[in-house]
């Protein structure tokens, strides 16, 4: 059995200015911007959401700017495996993740859980 929870939404931007991009949907949607030191997370900045404690982030991009959803687990193989069988597919594996695509073509990600209430929201899956 595996766990699973809605972890936020990404706010893919293909820009050369990711500050600009960020500062716009903070603007928009009233967050806080929060840079990461990381230098391996240059591509991201995340909105802070302390009202709904969801993860948004806006990242840097080079296929066409869009929205997509991040789906939070303990299991990420399992989690994939079952949403195969719902009838998404699999697009590619990066770094620690899995995009997949749904059966009407919105992509996703299947990201390891991070969030503090990931034990006590989340859904269990056999």
């Amino acid at each position: 059995m595996h766990k699973s929870m809605l972890a936020g939404f990404i706010i893919d931007c293909q820009t050369d200015d990711l500050d600009g991009a960020a500062k716009f949907w903070g603007g928009a949607l009233g967050l806080e911007l929060h840079k990461l030191d990381d230098p391996e997370e240059r591509d991201y900045t995340h909105l802070l959401d302390p009202q709904h404690g969801l993860h948004i982030e806006v990242q840097r991009v080079t296929h066409p700017s869009r929205v997509h959803l991040d789906i939070q687990t303990d299991d990420i193989e399992a989690e994939v495996a079952r949403l195969e069988e719902l009838g998404a597919r699999r697009v590619a594996k990066i770094k620690r993740w899995w995009v997949m695509e749904s059966p009407t073509g919105q992509r996703f990600c299947v990201v390891r859980a991070s969030s503090p209430d990931f034990a006590t929201k989340a859904t269990t899956w056999k």
